[in-house]
């Protein structure tokens, strides 16, 4: 734990540092001057459409557990979500890092086996890859019909959409006709490690190979499920676009606030693409993310640094730290209620 916790404040350092190189590189005087002139009604659009962000993605989670046979109300399940947002914050590389954490969290509060909270938050976050993936295309071809050539970073946006699209296609693709063979390899490849986890835990009974290859094939056995309903998929890819549409309305609403109105397509494309910055070995993808942002913006809006830094910083406020407040809340009544007798 204490390692964990050393981790975490390491992580945050650095993403202090970068934040710090960046806003200076940016200007930080300009941002605060520009920051002054915000419009609190408008502020207070950008925390609504937040806030609608992760109610949209709750949805998109709580009908994922409704196909599990784990129905659980509709207001637990965006609680768990934020919560789910919380660990994907402050853990590094977002989402990869924080999928463990919040896999405990679902099974704890749908009373399940962990292996359905991993399959139903692998599967809402694999959801969330084709909206993002068809907004980002509706913008780029909008900026294509406008403009006869492409800018550098927009090139590179473009491939990086292109990229995506491809990738994600051919692991669906892949995964589902050797959804089989990926289960045995799987089990072959965990069940020694798991094993040897066991042994420097003598308090704990080591599990059999027949209990992990169990746990394993319920985890592929909750994928399919997801799989092969049309409905869940359609309803929870429904919830999504609406969550990454009220992610773009946030930042457009954010430069709005501080006088700035720009084209909405350019925010269809600057935020799922800069949303890959998660990726970043730091805390949530902090510094990164805000790096992809203000780059994207410059390139898409044609606003100066200084201005998509100040947006940015709106922006992030309402979508990054709020719901760490939010969140982090959450998975500590969880947390607490865990540890009851």
């Amino acid at each position: 734990m204490n390692g964990d916790r050393r981790a975490t404040i390491a992580g945050f350092a650095g993403a202090v540092l970068v934040l710090a190189v960046l806003f200076w590189f940016v200007g930080m005087g300009e941002i605060v001057r520009t920051l002054r002139r915000a419009e609190p009604p408008v502020l207070i659009a950008v925390v609504g459409f937040s806030g609608l962000w992760l109610v949209s993605w709750g949805m998109s989670l709580h009908t994922v557990l409704g196909a599990l046979g784990h129905s659980i109300k509709a207001r637990s399940a965006i609680l768990v979500f934020s919560a789910a947002v919380f660990s994907n914050n402050v853990t590094p590389f977002g989402q990869a890092g924080g999928e463990p954490v919040s896999a405990l969290l679902i099974s704890e509060v749908t009373d399940s086996d962990y292996e359905t909270g991993l399959a139903a938050i692998a599967s809402v976050d694999t959801l969330h890859f084709v909206p993002s993936i068809g907004l980002a295309t509706v913008g780029l071809g909008t900026f294509a019909i406008r403009t006869v050539s492409l800018g550098r970073n927009l090139l590179f946006a473009s491939i990086a959409v292109g990229a995506l699209a491809g990738v994600f296609l051919a692991g669906v693709l892949a995964g589902w006709r050797y959804r089989y063979e990926i289960e045995r390899f799987v089990v072959r490849l965990f069940t020694p490690a798991i094993r040897r986890l066991w042994d420097v835990l003598p308090r704990l009974d080591p599990p059999t190979r027949e209990d992990i290859e169990e746990g394993i094939e319920g985890f592929f056995c909750s994928i399919d499920r997801v799989a092969s309903s049309r409905r869940t998929i359609l309803r929870a890819s429904l919830y999504s676009t609406l969550g990454w549409l009220s992610l773009s309305m946030a930042l457009w609403l954010s430069l709005a606030a501080i006088g700035y109105v720009v084209p909405f397509v350019a925010t269809l494309v600057v935020v799922p693409v800069a949303s890959i910055a998660a990726i970043t070995p730091l805390p949530g993808g902090l510094g990164g993310i805000e790096t992809a942002f203000i780059a994207l913006l410059v390139s898409t809006t044609g606003v100066a640094a200084s201005v998509a830094g100040a947006a940015i910083v709106i922006y992030r406020v309402a979508t990054y730290w709020l719901p760490i407040v939010l969140g982090g809340a959450v998975a500590a009544t969880l947390g607490a209620r865990r540890q009851r007798p």
